[in-house]
C-alpha cells in the first residue's frame, strides 16, 4: 500500500518563478506505509525531514530572517537583485513575486510534513513515549511555521484583537490531489491554534537531550516556552508573556533558566555566533560545508561583504540602529560591523557564504527581552518595573560592561529603551518587521524608499497567486 503525499503547493509549482533554490532536491512525495512508519529509525528520518523543511532556504536557512529585517530601516539594498529581496526592501511586492510565492509554498510544505507525522506516527510500532515526543515536535514545527506566515501575510493581532483575515489553517495531511478550497481563518484563530500546539508540545517534549547538539537543534520544553513568550509578545498579552518568561528567567541575577536545559546568557556575545551549542542558544538551524543553505539563501550571503558573501545589504548609517548615539563604540556588538569601501556591513555570520554557520532561531537573550518588555508595559501607571530594568541592564552590560546602568524616569522611557535594545541585540536575526507591526508603527523611510503607514496596502504581503489560482475560497489582502 502506498501513501501519496501531495501538497496543494506542488500543484501550483508551475507558477512559482524560477530561481536557484529550485535546483535543490525536492522532498519525496510518495512513501510506502511500511517504509515511512515501520520502526523508530524510519520515524526519526521523517522527524529530521520535518526540521529540514523548517531550515529550508525560504525559511530559517535565512530568507525569512532577511525578509523580516530588510522591510525595516536597518539595511540598505546595494544590488537591485530581484532574486535577493530587493522588492521586499522596496515594499513593492505583488502576488506573483518570487518571495511571496516561494515562502508561502515552503511554509505550507513544512506544515504538511508536520501533519503527516502527527497523523502517521499514531499507529507506528514504537513506544508511547516516542510517539508523544515526535507528535509534540511536529506541533512545535507547525506552530513555528504558522507564526512565520502571520508575520508576513496578515495584519498584526493588535489591529482589531485578531479579527482581520489570517492565513489558511490546514491541520490534517494532504495526501491526495484536491481539497484546496479553504477560507482564511482570522488572525485570532490562527494564534489560538499556535498556542494550543505549543501548550501541548510543552507537555510532551523532553526536558533536555543527551547531547548539546540535539539540545539546540531539536525542540524541548524550554523551546516551546520560549516561542510562546514571542507569540504572546506579538499579541500584546503582557501577562501571558510574563507567565511564560517566568518559567525560564529567574527573578534576579544570575539569569540562568531553572529548567533542565539550563539556558543562560553567554558571557561573550561574540561566542554566541561561533560556539553553536552554547547555553544561550535555545534553537538554531545547523549548517556545514556539506549542508549549506544555498548561496542566495544564507544570512552570510546577504550581509557579509565579499569574498565571504554577496554584500546584498549594507547597514543604514543614516536612520538605522547603527546610527544610534546610545550604542557606544565600546559595545562588543559593534564588533559585528565591518566597513569596506565606506559601506558598513553586518558580519555576525563569519563563515564563507554562511556555509558553516548555524542560524539562531531562539536565544535566551530574546526571551529575557520579551519578559523585560512585558514587565515594563504591565507596570501600574507610569512606574518603572525594577525587574524589567534589571534584565535590560544585564543584556546591555553583557556587551558593554563599563556603561552606567540605565535609569529611566518613567514606564514609557523604559519601554523605549527596551525596544532600542532589541534593535541592537537582535539585529539581522529576523525581528524588525514584527517589532514594527505589533506596535502599530510605520515602516520608516530609508534611502529612496518612503515610509509605509499601518493603513497602507504594502504593510503586509499579498497572498500568493499560486494559492489563489487553486483555492476559490481564499481571499486576497485588501488593495492587491
Amino acid at each position: 500500500m502506498k501513501i501519496k503525499i501531495f501538497s496543494f503547493l506542488l500543484l501550483t509549482s508551475m507558477f512559482v518563478a524560477c530561481n536557484k533554490e529550485k535546483l535543490e532536491p525536492i522532498p519525496q512525495t510518495s512513501l510506502t506505509e511500511e517504509l515511512s512508519f515501520k520502526d523508530e529509525t524510519s520515524v526519526i528520518q521523517l522527524v529530521n525531514g520535518m526540521y529540514a523543511g523548517l531550515k529550508s532556504g525560504q525559511m530559517y536557512a535565512g530568507r525569512y530572517q532577511v525578509y523580516q529585517d530588510v522591510r525595516g530601516e536597518e539595511f540598505l539594498n546595494r544590488t537591485n537583485n530581484a532574486v535577493t529581496a530587493w522588492l521586499t526592501w522596496l515594499h513593492n511586492l505583488t502576488a506573483s513575486a518570487n518571495e511571496v510565492q516561494s515562502f508561502w509554498s515552503s511554509a505550507y510544505n513544512t506544515i504538511n510534513r508536520a501533519n503527516v507525522l502527527i497523523d502517521g506516527v499514531a499507529n507506528a510500532p514504537i513506544s508511547a513515549a516516542s510517539k508523544a515526543q515526535y507528535i509534540a515536535e511536529a506541533k512545535f514545527v507547525r506552530a513555528t511555521s504558522y507564526f512565520m506566515l502571520l508575520q508576513l501575510y496578515a495584519r498584526p493581532y493588535t489591529d482589531g484583537a485578531g479579527n482581520k483575515p489570517g492565513v489558511i489553517l490546514r491541520l490534517t495531511p494532504q495526501t491526495t490531489f484536491g481539497d484546496n478550497d479553504k477560507a482564511r481563518a482570522t488572525v485570532a484563530q490562527v494564534y489560538e491554534q499556535i498556542i494550543k500546539d505549543l501548550n501541548e508540545a510543552e507537555a510532551d517534549l523532553p526536558a533536555n537531550y543527551t547531547t548539546a547538539t540535539l539540545r539546540v537543534t531539536r525542540a524541548h520544553k524550554a523551546t516551546a516556552i520560549a516561542l510562546k513568550s514571542r507569540v504572546y509578545l506579538n499579541m500584546g498579552l503582557w501577562g501571558n508573556v510574563i507567565t511564560e518568561g517566568n518559567k525560564l528567567v529567574p527573578n534576579a541575577a544570575p539569569f540562568t533558566s531553572p529548567l533542565a536545559s539550563a539556558n543562560s546568557l553567554n558571557p561573550s556575545v561574540t561566542n554566541v555566533y561561533t560556539s553553536y551549542t552554547n547555553s544561550e542558544v535555545i534553537l538554531s538551524m545547523p549548517f556545514t560545508a556539506l549542508n549549506t543553505p544555498g548561496t542566495q539563501n544564507g544570512l552570510g550571503w546577504y550581509y557579509n561583504p565579499g569574498p565571504n558573501g554577496g554584500g546584498e545589504f549594507g547597514l543604514n548609517t543614516t536612520n538605522g540602529i547603527v546610527a544610534n548615539a546610545g550604542w557606544r563604540a565600546q559595545d562588543a556588538r559593534r564588533g559585528f560591523i565591518t566597513v569596506v569601501s565606506g559601506v558598513s556591513y553586518l558580519t555576525k555570520w563569519p563563515g564563507p557564504n554562511n556555509a558553516a554557520d548555524w542560524n539562531p532561531v531562539i536565544r535566551y537573550a530574546e526571551v529575557m527581552l520579551n519578559l523585560s518588555e512585558a514587565l515594563a508595559r504591565n507596570a501600574q501607571g507610569t512606574s518603572v518595573d525594577a525587574r524589567a530594568l534589571a534584565i535590560l541592564n544585564a543584556i546591555r552590560k553583557r556587551s558593554d560592561p563599563t556603561i552606567a546602568d540605565f535609569a529611566p524616569a518613567t514606564k514609557d522611557e523604559l519601554v523605549n529603551l527596551i525596544l532600542t535594545e532589541r534593535r541592537i541585540e537582535l539585529l539581522g536575526e529576523g525581528f524588525r518587521t514584527s517589532d514594527i507591526t505589533r506596535t502599530g508603527s510605520s515602516f520608516p523611510a530609508k534611502g529612496t524608499v518612503s515610509a509605509i503607514a499601518p493603513a497602507a496596502n504594502q504593510y503586509v504581503w499579498p497572498i500568493s497567486i499560486a494559492e489563489l489560482l487553486v483555492n476559490k475560497l481564499c481571499e486576497q489582502n485588501t488593495g492587491y
